[in-house]
């Protein structure tokens, strides 16, 4: 663990730098990976088999009113239903992470040695993500229900910060718009109860976001060790506030108009519910137990993750 001191300062640089894994070998690995288990979604699944009756889009526990005073109103038609819209908006979340994820990569390798593993490596991801990005606008269309986008003041800050996000940042970001995602996506690609085209989409989500997972944490733990003071203080800031942006933006309240539900009376009881909060704090724990262990988690970030009601 990199010990950090009340003021911000690294101490036992040398051991911390010691520590980091070779970035090269890193790279080298995973795209040994990528060679081994890439996936094509217009090939590997199929699309043309019909929605199956009976079946969820996501988990049931997994939907934002789940265990809510409303739910337990709703018929199990209109919880069908609000599941399949909540999969579409986060569909939708995720195209718009994930296009934001290919800038933020094709900013930190414009400067670095296109003959290194390691933009070899991003560039291999961004090709992953491409798919990915195509796969999620399918299965929205499979679904039958609308694209849910984010609010054009979160569609124009994320504009900001594909412009100016410091390396840490860019990587601090992209852990929190993936693994969420993926704790959620982790229980529902072996879950029979799901539409077996989610599941699929899923389970080839999971697999290959692994990797990417594993190269934006070992950058980012080496970003927190090697950048000045005030990129590591930016980052912190930054990260908190992409923690608050995101705990709002994760579900599209539009979708409990469209489902029939009074949204106001939606939003409050989702915001109420303690099932709802340890569902997000269980999804984001593996993400913020490694902020907390490279001195992310620190001062005003932490207050702003603390608000976001992603972190205990």
């Amino acid at each position: 663990m990199t010990t950090v001191t009340e003021d911000g300062e690294l101490t036992g640089l040398r051991d911390a730098l010691g520590l980091l894994k070779d970035r090269e070998q890193v790279a080298v690995r995973l795209l040994e990976s990528s060679a081994k288990h890439s996936f094509d979604p217009d090939r590997e699944l199929d699309w043309d088999a019909p929605v199956e009756d009976g079946k969820w889009f996501w988990p049931p526990e997994l939907v934002s009113l789940y265990d809510t005073p409303m739910w337990r109103r709703m018929s199990e038609e209109q919880r069908f239903d609000l599941a399949r819209h909540e999969a579409a908006s986060l569909a939708s979340l995720g195209i718009w992470f994930e296009i934001i994820l290919m800038q933020l990569l094709v900013r930190h390798i414009y400067d670095k040695s296109v003959t290194s593993a390691h933009v070899r490596y991003a560039l291999t991801e961004i090709a992953d993500e491409c798919r990915h990005s195509m796969m999620f606008a399918r299965m929205i269309q499979k679904g039958g229900a609308p694209t849910y986008p984010v609010t054009r003041l979160n569609h124009n800050l994320a504009r900001v910060l594909k412009t100016v996000s410091t390396t840490p940042g860019s990587f601090a970001c992209t852990l929190l718009g993936e693994e969420i995602l993926d704790w959620m996506q982790r229980l529902t690609f072996p879950d029979e109860r799901v539409q077996t085209i989610v599941r699929g989409v899923t389970r080839i989500h999971v697999v290959e976001e692994a990797r990417h997972v594993r190269y934006a944490r070992e950058e980012l733990r080496r970003q927190m060790v090697t950048a000045p003071r005030w990129e590591r203080e930016l980052t912190r800031l930054s990260c908190g506030e992409a923690a608050r942006v995101f705990s709002i933006a994760f579900v599209n309240p539009q979708v409990y108009t469209d489902v029939g539900l009074d949204r106001r009376e939606a939003v409050a009881q989702v915001k109420a519910s303690g099932h709802r909060r340890e569902v997000m704090q269980s999804g984001a724990k593996r993400l913020t137990d490694f902020l907390d262990d490279i001195g992310v988690l620190r001062g005003p970030g932490r207050r702003l993750w603390k608000s976001s009601g992603l972190l205990a």
